[in-house]
């Protein structure tokens, strides 16, 4: 089995030395899954164990632990070709959607000109020549809109006001199915930022300070005896302690643990939660694919009148009657074209009321936090008792398995020899 991605970039993050508390904070994980993790992926990567003289463990892993687990792992390899390639199909997958509105497009109105040409030569063949020039003028104007450098030409100002990074195509992609789950990591960010929280406070807090970062905490009883700290709890290997006053308060051992002095990180008040964008195309983007769409949709239909008794492409052949055969393919991809952005506009509203409801809720809780009352502040306080760093240092080390454990002991008899004199001198 492969090791925990999350767990190997957190062990590069935070300087190859870790606890199973650092890893758990970093990464937001289960406290027994950082350890079996730790543990895993210390055995496949030639990682070492370091044990204080309190018993805690750290873990000591070499800056090239990638190289020795992709030398060992054919599936990682494979993993990282993989992404590779990924990046390279989705981005012609992102592509071909503008590339397939371009070709309908060109295709619909190419068709339409050989039927209106074809059934006007048949009238008069004086005038076939100049209704066929007259057709054709639209596209040179069409391929100009389509042009790179239209908006620079077209709309300097509003080329200024928004910049996009987006080519037309991404675009066109970004118009149709917009750009992604926003809030994709939202469980990530929400674990790691609640074991910053408890980490910034000495690995002991209250339900409180907690509650900003979470959903669902239901009412009445299930509030009042804080069961959302269950959850927490587990995770963290928690330990609730209760005051005389009858306050409960918890207390992480795990994470008092550190290999460095613990800084305080940055952490917001409370979890937010992003709202969802239509597209992160530039508004010309947008309006130029919606343009297009329509200019799609309205030709499929007039081409579809033209079709209609299937005697013209039968007459005409060729690629009249190719398109007879792939129209209704045409048609679809039109309605589906302003269908899919118009009814991904409608769940992006829904959606984001929610959204907005949520972190209207978690900002609450925090500005309850800010504003404690006299009991909370006491609360607070008494979980300040059960506060603190353990710093493990090498000097506290006791075993490391990157060393002959003879050679250990005679080391650890010296050091202890050494920290005698040293007090014998003193008194």
């Amino acid at each position: 089995m492969a090791p925990n991605p999350a767990i190997m970039q957190a062990v590069e993050k935070l300087g190859y030395r870790v606890t199973v508390g650092d890893v758990a904070t970093q990464a937001g994980l289960n406290v027994e899954v950082a350890s079996q993790g730790l543990l895993a992926l210390a055995s496949d990567a030639g990682g070492h164990l370091q044990v204080a003289e309190s018993g805690d463990i750290v873990y000591q892993f070499s800056r090239n632990f990638r190289n020795v687990l992709r030398n060992k792992y054919l599936r990682l390899q494979l993993q990282e070709w993989w992404q590779k390639v990924w990046k390279v199909l989705f981005y012609l997958i992102r592509i071909s959607f503008g590339i397939l509105l371009i070709a309908s497009i060109i295709l619909i109105y190419v068709t339409i000109i050989i039927i209106i040409t074809s059934s006007q030569s048949d009238r008069d063949n004086d005038d076939r020549g100049g209704n066929f020039g007259g057709g054709f003028f639209y596209f040179p104007d069409l391929f100009w809109y389509l042009s790179p450098n239209y908006y620079d030409t077209r709309y300097p100002e509003e080329r200024r006001e928004q910049k996009s990074q987006m080519n037309f195509f991404e675009a066109v992609f970004s118009f149709l199915f917009g750009d992604g789950n926003p809030n994709a990591n939202l469980e990530e960010r929400r674990w790691q930022e609640i074991g910053a929280v408890i980490r910034n406070h000495g690995g002991a807090v209250v339900a409180e300070q907690i509650a900003p970062y979470l959903d669902n905490l239901g009412e009445g009883y299930a509030q009042e005896y804080e069961d959302y700290m269950l959850p927490v709890l587990t995770r963290f290997n928690g330990k609730p302690q209760v005051s005389p006053e009858g306050q409960i308060v918890y207390y992480f051992p795990e994470l008092q643990v550190s290999v460095s002095k613990v800084r305080r990180n940055s952490v917001r008040a409370y979890l937010e939660e992003f709202p969802w964008r239509f597209s992160a195309a530039s508004s010309g983007q947008i309006l130029l694919s919606a343009g297009l769409g329509v200019v799609n949709f309205v030709g499929a239909l007039v081409l579809g009148s033209l079709l209609q008794d299937g005697t013209v492409a039968a007459e005409i052949g060729g690629l009249v009657g190719f398109v007879q055969g792939i129209y209704w393919l045409l048609l679809a991809y039109g309605v589906g074209f302003l269908g899919v952005p118009l009814v991904r506009y409608f769940w992006i509203q829904w959606r984001n009321g929610k959204i907005t409801g949520r972190n209207r809720a978690r900002v609450y809780r925090a500005n309850q936090l800010a504003k404690a009352d006299v009991e909370l502040q006491q609360k607070i306080a008494f979980a300040r008792q059960f506060a603190g760093e353990k710093v493990i240092g090498k000097e506290d080390l006791v075993y490391s398995s990157d060393k002959d454990l003879l050679e250990q002991e005679v080391e650890r008899s010296a050091q202890i020899d050494a920290e005698w004199q040293k007090r014998l001198n003193n008194s």
